[in-house]
């Protein structure tokens, strides 16, 4: 999608820190961290949230939830703990119409969240 902010990043019009990359996902740091370590994965396919991935099409989310477990190895976070997050919609705090999935870590995270 040509106006998408996540879709300029992975396509390199847009600078971001990587941290990760393979043919399905991509994962960089967040501009506005809630934890020490804040990571953003997305999808390579555009998606506007959880919501519009549907059939085959899942194994973009389970790309991205074996790209958290390397990243959460990689950050030493697999022993006290880390939070994944998809926010979905107005409501659920999405501000970024591209699905994405936040990896939090590197201190005790508190809840309810927010």
């Amino acid at each position: 999608m040509k106006d998408c902010l996540f879709c300029k990043i992975i396509g390199g019009e847009i600078p971001s820190n990587k941290v990760y990359e393979d043919d399905m996902v991509y994962a960089f740091y967040d501009i506005e961290p809630q934890a020490p370590e804040h990571i953003l994965i997305i999808p390579k396919k555009h998606f506007e949230s959880i919501m519009d991935v549907t059939g085959k099409d899942f194994e973009y989310v389970d790309k991205m939830m074996q790209a958290a477990q390397k990243l959460a190895k990689e950050k030493g976070f697999e022993k006290d703990g880390f939070r994944l997050v998809f926010n979905t919609g107005r409501d659920g705090g999405q501000t970024v119409a591209h699905l994405h999935m936040h990896l939090l870590g590197g201190r005790s995270l508190q809840w309810p969240p927010g």
